[in-house]
Parts: C-alpha cells; sequence; structure tokens
C-alpha cells in the first residue's frame, strides 16, 4: 500500500427504467503484488441484458490488459477487435474508461467515449495534459480515445462516469439539452466544499442521486459514477484477550494508548487491563440492543467497548454473511462491523491467555478460541471488503 495515501474506491449505479439488469459495468482490483490499483467503466450499447454483455465484456478486457501493463492504444485495439458486432446495426459498442494508479501514485487515464473523467485537486479541477489516440474502425472510419498521466495527490479525485449522468433530464424541464457537464462540475466543487472529506461512495451515489432526479425518478438511461479517492488511511485498532503474560499487561495497554486511530475493546478481561493501567472508569450499561449479546460499555478514548468471544463470533457469522445490501443493527457486533466499514487499515492486537471461562465443554461448539474466530475475520476482511489486515499476538 503507498505509504503516503490510501485509494479508497466507491460506485453507485441506477438501471434504466422498467429493468432488472444494469446495462454499465463497474469493476475495480487491487494488485497486491505490484501495489497498483486498476478501475474500470464500461456503457454498453442500449439497455437491459445485451447492453450488460457487451459492457461486463469490454471491462473485464480493459482491466486484464491494464494489469498486464499494455499501453492504451494496444488496449482501445484489442478491445474494438474483440466485441462481437450487432447484427441489426452491424456494430459493437461499448465505451470504457480505466484508471490505472502506480504504487508512486502515478496515474493513467484511458478513456473512449464516456464523459470526460473528472479530476478534483479539493474542490477544483485539474486539467491534465489530455492526448488523442486516433484508431482504424474495423467498420470504416475512425475512433478516438483520450489518455492523460498526472502525479496524484493527497485530497484528489477522479469521478468517472456514464453518460446517463450528463444527459438526465435531457428533453424535458430545467434541463432540457441534459444536464451536461458545467452543471456536474459545479455540483461536485459544491458537495466538496461542504462535506471535504465526503467518501467515494457517498460522492458517487449523491451523483446518481441527483441525476435520478433530474429524470424525474424514472431513469432514461442506465446510470453510473465511479469514484477514486486519494486520502488518508482511516485506522482501527481491535484488542481482545488478554496477554499470554501477565507481565505484558502494561505493553499491551500502551499499545492502545499510542494508536492513531479509532479504538476497540473486546472483552471484559481486556477492559479491565487497559482501565487499571491507564487509570480510566469503565461504565457498563444495561442496553440490550442484541437479545444474542452481553450490552456495551463505554471508556474514555475508546470507541467501543464490548464483550469478547460472544460478540466476535457473531462478527464473523455476520460479515460471512455480509453484502451490498445488508442491513446492520445497533448490537455490539453489528457496531464493529460499522466501524470495519469505515476503516482502511484494520489491527488486531491478540491476547494469547486461555480464557478458563471458555473451557467448560457444556459450551456451544462454534465457541471457537478467540485466535480462529479473529483469523476468520481478518480472511473475510481482507477478502470481501479488501481492508489493509495486520495480526499481532501478545
Amino acid at each position: 500500500m503507498n505509504e503516503a495515501f490510501y485509494i479508497e474506491v466507491g460506485s453507485s449505479q441506477r438501471n434504466h427504467m422498467g429493468e432488472r439488469i444494469c446495462g454499465d459495468m463497474f469493476l475495480s482490483e487491487k494488485v497486491k503484488e505490484e501495489s497498483r490499483t486498476v478501475v474500470v467503466l464500461s456503457d454498453g450499447m442500449g439497455h437491459g441484458v445485451k447492453a450488460n454483455l457487451l459492457a461486463t465484456l469490454t471491462a473485464t478486457m480493459a482491466l486484464n490488459f491494464t494489469k498486464e501493463h499494455r499501453d492504451a492504444h494496444k488496449i482501445a485495439e484489442i478491445i474494438m477487435n474483440t466485441l462481437p458486432v450487432c447484427s441489426e446495426r452491424k456494430i459493437s459498442y461499448a465505451t470504457f474508461t480505466v484508471v490505472d494508479v502506480e504504487k508512486d501514485g502515478q496515474t493513467t487515464i484511458i478513456n473512449y467515449d464516456n464523459p470526460e473523467p473528472v479530476i478534483m485537486r479539493s474542490h477544483d479541477q485539474l486539467n491534465p495534459d489530455w492526448h488523442t489516440i486516433t484508431m482504424e474502425a474495423a467498420e470504416g472510419g475512425h475512433k478516438e480515445i483520450h489518455a492523460c498521466t498526472f502525479m496524484a495527490q493527497k485530497e484528489d479525485r477522479i469521478v468517472l462516469m456514464t453518460d446517463g449522468i450528463t444527459q438526465s433530464g435531457l428533453g424535458k424541464g430545467k434541463y432540457l439539452l441534459g444536464w451536461g457537464m458545467e452543471n456536474v462540475l459545479e455540483t461536485l466543487a459544491a458537495v466538496v466544499r461542504d462535506q471535504p472529506d465526503i467518501s467515494a461512495s457517498r460522492m458517487s451515489a449523491h451523483l446518481v442521486n441527483k441525476a435520478h432526479a433530474n429524470d424525474g425518478y424514472q431513469a432514461k438511461d442506465d446510470t453510473s459514477v465511479a469514484v477514486v479517492y486519494f486520502r488518508e488511511p482511516r485506522r482501527l485498532l481491535l484488542s481482545s484477550g488478554p496477554p499470554f503474560d501477565k507481565e505484558k499487561d502494561k505493553e499491551l495497554a500502551g499499545i492502545v494508548k499510542g494508536f492513531n486511530g479509532r479504538k476497540i475493546l473486546c472483552g471484559g478481561t481486556t477492559a479491565d487491563i487497559v482501565a487499571r493501567e491507564l487509570g480510566i472508569k469503565i461504565t457498563d450499561t444495561l442496553e440490550f440492543e442484541d437479545p444474542d449479546l452481553p450490552p456495551l460499555s463505554y471508556m474514555e478514548g475508546i470507541d467501543l467497548v464490548t464483550e469478547g468471544i460472544l460478540t466476535l463470533s457473531k462478527t464473523a457469522e455476520l460479515l460471512d454473511k455480509y453484502g451490498p445490501r445488508s442491513e446492520l443493527g445497533k448490537g455490539p457486533a453489528d457496531l464493529i462491523i460499522k466501524q470495519f466499514i469505515e476503516s482502511d487499515e484494520i489491527n488486531f492486537l491478540v491476547g494469547t491467555a486461555i480464557n478458563v471461562a471458555h473451557q467448560d465443554p457444556n459450551l456451544p461448539v462454534e465457541l471457537e478460541i478467540r485466535r480462529t474466530v479473529i483469523k476468520r475475520i481478518a480472511r473475510v476482511l481482507e477478502n470481501k471488503l479488501l481492508k489493509e489486515v495486520s495480526l499481532r499476538y501478545i
């Protein structure tokens, strides 16, 4: 991961009115070995299943060729020559925008027929030198691909969109000729001024919702936005379990105190150690938000204090099932997952002392030992939520 900034990627989509599938396709991947991030947005001709197939094929090819360090001209050429031709119109057509961010922040953007990507430095627009690649089209004539390269800085944002955004509102009311890029730029600048640290996901949703409102809440086209946000990483520490050696209690408390980010303590013994070593009072509550779990406690300087192994097991269970449409409640395990989602780097500090309370053979089988549960949680955070995860045992 780049030491200077974290690269957050978020997207939002809305299907063409009456369609169950989106004709736009968004893909992103972090190439771990090279610390690169590749993002692709494609818009297939028309809408529905056929458009989705064109967009999926295009986005997948663009992603894979970019990962292989193919140059912009080659990527475009292969895509143009591979797309199936429509039997009625005798043309194959899907737009694409590719963003390739290298380890040092060098960013290359290739754009074919989507609205020009917006590069924002704080709330101002950055205008890098775009160059044009002209290609012979298989069906005759020429096609133009636009590309640029620049060095990204912290707080830069790249906003990709399909024409469902710029053409929203077309043909009626206030935006007779469509919403247009000028209004998009004004909206983006206003959002960043009002909420300087707005997340990539929320920013993309804001733009898609605005376009949907322009269309009178009946989308006339598939509408997609993807945002790449370069920012300070949001760090989280989850400490659970007492150290193997009692003499390490002071060290555990010191790690918690000195951590720069959000802090969660899971387990009564863990909370007691931190409270004792740092001279902080624990306030217990009777807020039973989840009937399966003991209630939360509160400590000054700690964001969340929960019971240990039961809460972690429930967290692992909820994380396994978590998806884009999942709704989280107010229980301790739900709140831990919300903290995970809002963080980029998640650090686990795992005590290795055996907890006598959990050696009772009558306890349920799923009450796995702490280390196993945390490894399971870490695996899901890395694979499903693409988080940076570290485990430290004490």
